[in-house]
């Protein structure tokens, strides 16, 4: 038998808003909100352990729990929830009735490991909006790459809205974040290309080999890149326009560039 939770003035139900709406306790304690069965499952095959998993019994039945726990790494308390319980914390408006309380990770540099000698890496930098970066990690899977780096971050990687945009792929993707002159001292000093997506000295995109180690940079759509990356790149490239805009957004940009480097890939 499972505890049970009906009041909303429940201390764990406010401290899963808590969660949910503060960037500092989430960093804090190493914790954050995931919500829906797809986010879930990609959580556990990241690797990620559930501290508490709550759920809705007239959307999410038992069965769907045990199944769940099945592939968890360890065993969180489960909890269940009443009707007006799951209104108040569920995010999004349909989470198919589950969310659970799990412990984020370290995204340093010195996490990431590369299975091949020709990684693949998108580089963002400074990127701000959740829908963007969420955007980007799900090209990133799209395209199978080694890993995303993001430096100069704005935003907390476990923002609820880079989690939902991202459909869960914020927890299946190699992630590393730092400054830009760590990520560009860790590009150089494993031999991996830099190809800045810039307007100016560039070349079309197109023309280049990312056959080899290849990290491809983007900057937000407002500033675009520092000078410290386009000093540092070893080409920059253009996406030619064709329109009256000289930009696009920041991850169709990105996965116009990604995809070219892994169609020139599959010929290896």
């Amino acid at each position: 038998m499972y505890k049970q939770i009906s009041s909303t003035q429940n201390t764990t139900i406010k401290h899963i808003l808590q969660l949910q709406e503060k960037s500092r306790s989430r960093k804090k304690e190493g914790k954050c909100i995931l919500e829906g069965f797809r986010e879930l499952t990609l959580a556990l095959e990241g690797n990620y352990a559930i501290d508490t998993l709550l759920f809705y019994p007239e959307i999410c039945s038992y069965e769907r729990i045990q199944e769940l726990l099945a592939t968890a790494k360890n065993t969180p308390e489960c909890i269940e929830i009443s009707k007006e319980v799951y209104q108040k914390i569920a995010y999004r408006g349909s989470t198919e009735g589950v969310l659970a309380i799990i412990q984020t990770k370290e995204h340093s540099l010195k996490t990431i490991t590369f299975h091949n000698k020709t990684p693949l890496i998108l580089v963002a930098e400074a990127p701000e909006k959740p829908g963007n970066i969420g955007a980007l990690l799900r090209t990133a899977d799209a395209a199978n790459i080694d890993a995303v780096f993001i430096a100069n971050p704005k935003t907390d990687l476990y923002n609820p809205n880079i989690v939902r945009s991202s459909v869960g792929c914020v927890f299946t993707t190699q992630i590393a974040m730092g400054s830009t002159a760590e990520i560009i001292s860790f590009l150089q000093e494993k031999d991996i290309a830099i190809y800045c997506a810039a307007l100016t000295a560039s070349e079309h995109y197109h023309l280049q080999n990312y056959q080899k180690a290849t990290a491809i940079v983007v900057g937000t759509e407002a500033t675009g890149l520092s000078d410290e990356w386009l000093n540092n790149s070893t080409q920059n490239i253009i996406i030619p326009m064709q329109g009256k805009i000289d930009s696009m957004n920041v991850s169709v940009a990105a996965a116009i560039v990604i995809f070219e480097a892994k169609r020139q890939r599959s010929f290896l």
